[in-house]
């Protein structure tokens, strides 16, 4: 049964959500996508524009994962930085990595316009952020091998910094031009509607409860229906089940929480981030934060490993803003929820193609929008082009070691990584 999004600021002030009736009796098509999120989608809407009859079969409601409760920011490039990209996969598919990663915030913002997807989307750049020393030698390190690359980078420090931030805090940053944010329940909802208008179907309030190989290809079981394929894609990201074997285990479901104040005066938005870009911190524990279109500030972090609703649970974030800007002292906060998004042991992005005709594509470690985004057109060459060389690798699945443990284990890491920021370790 659908279930109701989470009371975010998104779920408020978003486009509508298309019309995405549930799967009832059995059809065929040559592609099932299996995840109704940023990765489905993108797939769907590329995999129909080159006529493929392909349908996405979502269990609420497209976006309603991480892909409609997540920052919002249009983050550019992989995790780790370009140098060791290509030092782990080698000149040629490292150097293509680093050139794809670095190219899927212009892919999505292209496709926004292309498909004039109301999202309140703005390119106004990623500012990556470090309050003390090791970091900044990090942010320096980043800036020199962008700059050799030719990427739209610019290293802020002094005077520069602080007027860019509004805070005293830092001591380097990194802005990237080609970075941004969107409301991203309104980007999914956009990107369904465009796929549907391209002809696929999109079902939402269909469940997955069975996968199984026949003759044909593979049967897609609901409680509803069935759907056959030629071909499947597995987009399940932060909340993979037990549909394929060890791809759960393959990534820790680590929740992520935002709170939102109520839209500020123009006065106080030009002091706390007069740039208006997406920012996030780099620290043990990374912060990330934004003004939407209306001038709410959205500021986000690790939460506790349990679906939350509500600002009560997050208010160290609250906190925490209080002391970059004490302008915001006395200010509302309105609004406060989670979600899970997907880490992987090595921080990349994994593609997996475990049995003949099934692929499975997840784990973006906080770089979903831009890079799920992106790999919905990776995706489309490997079906459609199979002699074509892809820009990320296929790899095998591999569970991780004492998966059962994770929501123990990211409680710890949290905590410590919390008493190392404020120890400035």
């Amino acid at each position: 049964m659908r279930q109701p999004l989470p009371p975010s600021v998104y779920a408020e002030t978003a486009r509508p959500a298309p019309d995405t009736p549930r799967l009832d009796g059995s059809r065929r098509v040559s592609v099932a996508i299996i995840g109704g999120g940023f990765t489905g989608l993108s797939a769907a809407l590329h995999l129909a524009e080159r006529g493929v009859d392909v349908a996405v079969l979502e269990s609420h409601e497209p976006g309603w994962g991480a892909s409609g409760r997540n920052g919002g920011h249009v983050n550019p490039g992989l995790k780790p930085d370009p140098d060791e990209v290509e030092r782990d996969f080698g000149p040629d598919l490292g150097a293509r990595m680093v050139k794809f990663g670095w190219n899927a915030t212009n892919l999505t913002f292209d496709l926004i316009r292309r498909h004039q997807i109301t999202c309140d989307a703005a390119q106004n750049g990623t500012l990556r952020l470090a309050y003390n020393a090791r970091d900044a030698a990090s942010i320096r390190s980043s800036h020199a091998q962008g700059s050799r690359r030719g990427m739209p980078v610019e290293l802020l420090e002094g005077d520069a910094l602080q007027q860019g931030t509004g805070a005293r805090r830092y001591v380097a940053g990194m802005l990237d031009r080609s970075g941004g944010h969107v409301n991203p329940l309104g980007y999914a909802r956009g990107l369904a509607q465009a796929a549907m208008q391209a002809g696929a179907a999109v079902h939402g309030d269909t469940k997955v409860t069975g996968l199984s190989r026949n003759a044909g290809g593979w049967q897609v079981a609901t409680p509803t229906g069935t759907l056959s394929a030629e071909t499947v894609i597995l987009a399940t990201n932060g909340y993979t089940d037990q549909l394929w074997p060890g791809l759960a285990r393959s990534v820790v479901p680590v929740y992520s929480g935002i709170v939102a104040t109520t839209p500020l005066p123009d006065a106080v938005a030009r002091q706390i981030l007069p740039l208006r870009s997406s920012v996030y911190e780099l620290g043990n524990i990374t912060t990330y934060y934004r003004l939407d279109a209306q001038n709410r500030l959205l500021m986000g972090g690790r939460s506790r490993q349990v679906d939350l609703a509500g600002t009560g649970s997050m208010a160290w974030m609250m906190r925490y803003a209080e002391k970059l800007w004490p302008v915001l002292k006395g200010v509302a906060w309105t609004h406060g929820w989670n979600g899970q998004l997907a880490i992987t042991e090595d921080h990349y992005p994994h593609l997996h193609t475990p049995a003949p005709g099934l692929v499975a594509c997840l784990g973006y470690n906080g770089r979903g929008v831009a890079m799920a985004t992106a790999m919905g057109t990776q995706l489309t060459r490997h079906l459609l082009e199979p002699a074509a060389p892809l820009d990320m690798p296929i790899s095998g699945i591999k569970p991780i070691r004492f998966h059962r443990f994770w929501k123990q284990g990211v409680a710890i890491r949290v905590t410590t990584g919390r008493l190392r920021d404020a120890l400035g370790l």
